[in-house]
């Protein structure tokens, strides 16, 4: 299944367990009046509060970084653009023979990085570009590392040259790790978790009325689940429908400059 699909299940999933779990504490509630004159015992209300106040904190914990997370992986397309182009660029260092061939694998490599994004959400897909990038990152690094003692410049060429190709390569090594850099599973289990023990306060506090209250019910619901459908949608971006891959225009607009 589409991981973009897996997410709006999620959120389904997480409407109506909140809708579950509203009506589950409304009737409790009702059942507790039935019983208890009261309206709760003492510091209810405060612990109710503190939990409120937890999916709160949690909530704006997840979504800053997964909003900060989204910012350096956009931040990373425009580092490995910028990398390949000075890396690009500096071919002309080297000796006229040897550049024909390197500027080629240059566009065969960039080709493969357009490639391999332009694959998800299919990340199997996408794997199986990984291959052909690694042997051509080990073709292009062995054609300068050939080229470098044919400079008439010398050592100064590839002085300015293999540092600038060892980065272009470090890029990609970068970017793989920031695509994995997410926090541990606990933290949304606890998320959706408190969003549905809310739920049940929330359901228990709605039980003074004679009927239920669905327009808020609903309304609550809606709210709770798609801002949780949001930050898991930053957190992925390029698995569901907020995407980091519009920047990646800058490598197709690079790649369009290598004539």
């Amino acid at each position: 299944m589409n991981p973009g699909h897996q997410g709006l299940l999620l959120a389904a999933f997480i409407f109506l367990g909140i809708l579950l779990f509203l009506e589950v504490g409304r009737r409790v509630g009702v059942r507790r009046r039935a019983l208890d004159a009261g309206e709760g015992g003492p510091g209810a209300g405060a612990l109710e509060a503190a939990v409120y106040g937890l999916l709160a904190l949690l909530i704006a914990f997840t979504f800053s970084g997964a909003a900060s997370r989204f910012d350096a992986r956009r931040q990373l397309v425009v580092e490995e653009a910028n990398a390949i182009g000075t890396a690009y660029l500096r071919i002309d260092l080297l000796p006229p023979s040897a550049q024909p061939s390197l500027r080629e694998t240059f566009r065969r490599y960039l080709d493969a990085r357009v490639e391999l994004y332009r694959k998800l959400p299919d990340v199997a897909a996408a794997r199986a570009v990984l291959p052909k990038v690694a042997a051509l990152q080990v073709e292009i690094w062995g054609q300068a590392v050939a080229a470098c003692p044919k400079a008439e410049s010398g050592s100064s060429a590839c002085i300015l040259f293999l540092p600038a190709l060892n980065q272009m390569i470090d890029i990609t090594t970068t970017r793989a790790a920031a695509a994995e850099i997410h926090p541990p599973a606990i933290v949304f289990l606890m998320l959706i978790a408190l969003a549905l023990a809310t739920a049940l306060l929330s359901g228990y506090n709605l039980a003074g009325g004679r009927t239920r209250k669905l327009l808020p019910m609903v309304g609550f619901a809606a709210a709770i689940a798609v801002t949780i459908y949001v930050i898991l949608d930053i957190e992925y971006p390029r698995l569901g429908l907020i995407r980091v891959d519009a920047i990646d225009h800058l490598l197709v607009d690079l790649r369009a400059t290598m004539k």
